[in-house]
């Protein structure tokens, strides 16, 4: 008999994909996915979407529960939030998780013969985000802010996230209870009316410094000068209070100018013994203490001994290569955005770094200036591309060009996977990659490895 939409279904979870859906399969073998079911449950789930190669449903009841089930909820937050995708299971269970995904992935890119190594962690699974994005919404009592609920821009009016340090909601909701007492609107993005759209918060984790930058969607905010009050005796580490003018109707949060209302127009945190001055619109690792573990980790790797070239290419702020510059003869930092080259420019200066320079440039332009590095000293590079990978273009200049390794440092291990294979069949080789969990409880994994030149 056919299944349809809302029937239910008792189900013995196999396995678990990496969007936190459990895995079952129908008595005539079609697969299940299953929200809120975790590998080895054996549930009571409600179908909520029928397709002609797989169902989709949600748990209405846990018959039998795992081993590897979490024995306390995470988070309070709605199940729709979507962030945590492994909120009900174990830290342990998904560390093994992570690690199988980077294993599988790369084996479907017939990588097989290259090593995974255990997945690095410092177990610290909450408040390590350094970095919040709130939507603005209208509630019955005004504004609220929270998440986006998955595959959907509607807005969960929860702003505790417990992968945010406390403060973060604290802050989100007096700046909703002054939006609600000086009658600020909200921005709706159906009819691209009413100003108030994000609440975007950064915080250093050494240094403890906050930054409040409130998108708007026009040039000022009533009564700026009362906020800015409010929140410098409510929360005496502000030391940045922005506005960022988008006035465009669209899905992007940030628009292309920033005003600022009191302090600097950025915050600073140290990292692996360098301080950054980190702008809104900046790059900087959200998991500070992870990436201090990740950057030693790459230091390592590469050998340094002092007499090498280091290209820092996406270098963004720097802040990479600058915690390698006092191990390298000379640092030379690419990036397409000038803005992060002004942002590592300055990072040096901050940090007396004199053998650094910064160029505004494709990452893939490399061959058009590596002609003046000087041929006695070895050249070495690192790379942390976006989500999407690096080019063809930059792997095929690489290979044609004096550097001898490359540590490529990739937050999505598929992309990671296709361009490896690139770089093997330019004359690379690679023999391990080593998965770091700089995102619990989310289905991201940072994923690094070295390739050396044959």
């Amino acid at each position: 008999m056919a299944i349809c939409k809302n029937d239910l279904l008792n189900l013995d979870i196999t396995d678990i994909s990496n969007l936190g859906y459990g895995i079952g399969h129908t008595p005539d073998g079609q697969v299940v996915f299953v929200s809120g079911a975790v590998t080895g449950d054996t549930v009571k789930a409600r179908v909520i979407k029928v397709s002609r190669s797989y169902l989709v449903a949600k748990t209405e009841a846990v018959l039998s529960a795992s081993s590897v089930r979490s024995d306390t909820t995470f988070c309070d937050a709605p199940a729709a939030c979507g962030g945590c995708v492994y909120r009900n299971i174990s830290y342990e269970y998904e560390k093994q998780l992570k690690e199988t995904y980077v294993r599988d992935v790369f084996n479907k890119a017939g990588l097989k013969d290259v090593t995974v190594n255990p997945i690095r962690s410092n177990d610290l699974c909450e408040g390590y985000r350094n970095k919040g994005q709130y939507p603005v919404a209208s509630g019955k009592n005004g504004p609220v802010a929270g998440f986006y609920e998955v595959k959907s821009h509607k807005v969960i009016p929860e702003p505790v996230c417990r992968l945010h340090p406390p403060v973060f909601s604290e802050i989100v909701n007096t700046v909703c209870g002054f939006a609600k007492d000086n009658g600020i609107s909200v921005y709706d993005e159906e009819t691209g009316t009413g100003l108030l759209r994000h609440i975007y918060l950064r915080i250093g984790k050494s240094t403890g410094q906050i930054m409040v930058c409130l998108v708007i969607n026009g040039d000022a905010m009533p009564a700026e000068e009362n906020l800015v009050e409010k929140l410098r005796n409510t929360f005496p580490s502000v030391v940045s209070i922005q506005v960022n003018i988008n006035k465009e109707n669209s899905n992007v949060i940030l628009g292309q100018k920033y005003r600022v209302l009191y302090g600097t127009p950025y915050i600073e945190d140290c990292l692996c013994g360098c301080r950054f001055q980190i702008h809104p619109a900046s790059f900087f690792q959200v998991n500070h203490d992870m990436a201090e573990l990740l950057y030693g980790f790459a230091r390592e790797q590469l050998s340094l001994n002092g007499s090498e070239i280091l290209l820092d290419l996406y270098c963004g702020v720097g802040s990479i290569g600058l915690t390698m510059a006092s191990s390298v003869h000379r640092l030379i930092g690419l990036d397409i955005t000038p803005e992060a080259i002004d942002n590592a420019v300055a990072n040096a200066e901050i940090n007396k770094i004199s053998n650094a320079e910064f160029i505004c440039s494709d990452a893939s332009e490399i061959s058009s200036f590596l002609g003046s590095v000087d041929s006695n000293y070895p050249v070495v590079a690192v790379i942390d591309p976006p989500r999407k990978g690096t080019t063809p273009e930059l792997i095929k200049a690489l290979a044609e060009s004096a550097v001898s390794k490359v540590l490529y440092i990739s937050c999505n291990c598929e992309t990671l996977a296709r361009d490896c294979v690139l770089f093997r069949n330019s004359g690379f080789s690679l023999s391990s990659v080593t998965p770091f969990d700089l995102f619990p409880h989310t289905r991201h994994v940072e994923t690094v490895c070295l390739l050396g030149k044959n």
